[in-house]
């Protein structure tokens, strides 16, 4: 990996890891199913995605914490943060980059994906 490659991994890993602790930065979207759940559980889900620590090589492997997975209460969930420009109209130019960037954190159960 590149010095260049290396430093843009490590902006989108804090971009992300921003997005994801706070809910700030971008859009977050929650799937129907998610949405079903009831008030209680559906905190927990969210509370898990801001907490979520469990990076590793075969859910991350290029660094950018951009994916998650976990369970509650016996069902799985996942977490995914897309990157598209301003405009929402395709992806983005540099992910690392947020003035060109609009980033969207999707939560979903895993029968959703």
């Amino acid at each position: 990996m590149s010095v260049l490659s290396k430093s843009n991994s490590e902006r989108i890993r804090q971009l992300n890891d921003s997005l994801r602790q706070t809910f700030a930065g971008g859009r977050i979207v929650i799937t129907e199913g998610v949405d079903a759940l009831n008030s209680e559980i559906k905190a927990k889900v969210l509370q898990q995605v801001r907490n979520y620590d469990r990076f590793d090589r075969d859910n991350d492997p290029h660094g950018e914490h951009d994916f998650g997975n976990f369970e509650i209460v016996g069902e799985r969930f996942f977490f995914k943060i897309d990157y598209y420009n301003p405009a929402m109209e395709g992806g983005s130019e540099d992910p690392a980059e947020p003035a060109k960037t609009t980033r969207v954190l999707t939560v979903m159960k895993v029968e959703e994906y």
